[in-house]
């Protein structure tokens, strides 16, 4: 039996979609903010992103929003592995009518500079250190703080963190960008355990070896592994220990 359906019961909102695209630099984990340039939020910073249109899926919304916002090529864009990271539904996130967000994150090596002056409703677009990013528009400081967790969490248990250093590394190197995303100090010893007696995380290169500036003797030289994920995981160390 047919039930009709009646749209006009329920009332109308908008969805949206928000991106916190972050990368190394400087030895410092950065996030892709832009300058909004229109209301609300006129001139505050904020989480790339924008409204979804009528016949397009969320993420084809996030890779569009994201060209627009901050003028980076097409080609990168499309070659975003862009994970969603969840729903943001609080009724009275957006001041001008109920808006529901589709989050979704990235961590990326290598990204490039965005436009400078943004594009879309965005006047300004750059990479921020995390730990400056400030208030920002929305609630999007809730999104950009469940995305670090996210990303921190893609690392214990993927080999990530191998495509932030160079093609030869140290495992000082390897060490530094689980610093910088984890903003934690590791004990140097086990962390090194850790990562030898994980199978396919990194190979010896034979041989190779480089100086890092210490009076002690060149450290070896390793490239990434077969692996794609980390059996068992390299866990974050616990508050306390």
């Amino acid at each position: 039996m047919s039930v009709r359906y009646d749209p006009s019961a329920f009332e109308p909102f908008a969805v949206t979609v928000d991106l916190a695209v972050f990368t190394v630099r400087g030895g410092a984990l950065h996030v892709l903010l832009i300058r909004r340039g229109q209301e609300p939020y006129a001139g505050a910073w904020a989480l790339p992103g924008g409204f979804v249109l009528p016949r397009e899926s969320a993420e084809t919304a996030a890779r569009r929003e994201l060209a627009e916002e901050t003028g980076l090529a097409p080609a990168v864009v499309t070659a975003l592995h862009l994970e969603q990271l969840r729903t943001y539904s609080d009724p009275d996130r957006d001041p001008r009518m109920r808006v529901v967000s589709v989050a979704f994150t990235a961590l990326v090596p290598d990204m490039p500079d965005p436009a400078a002056a943004g594009g879309g409703d965005a006047a300004q677009a750059r990479w921020t250190p995390v730990g400056e990013a400030g208030a920002l528009a929305f609630d999007h400081a809730s999104i950009l703080a469940d995305a670090r967790e996210r990303v921190g969490a893609k690392l214990e248990y993927t080999c990530l963190a191998t495509a932030f250093c160079p093609p030869e590394f140290t495992l000082g190197e390897l060490q530094s960008v689980y610093e910088t995303v984890w903003d934690t100090a590791l004990d140097r010893p086990n962390f090194r355990r850790k990562v030898l007696a994980t199978p396919g995380f990194v190979e010896a290169v034979p041989g190779a070896a480089r100086l890092t500036g210490g009076r002690g003797k060149p450290a070896a030289l390793y490239r990434p592994g077969p692996a794609n994920a980390l059996h068992p995981p390299l866990l974050r160390p616990s508050e306390g220990h």
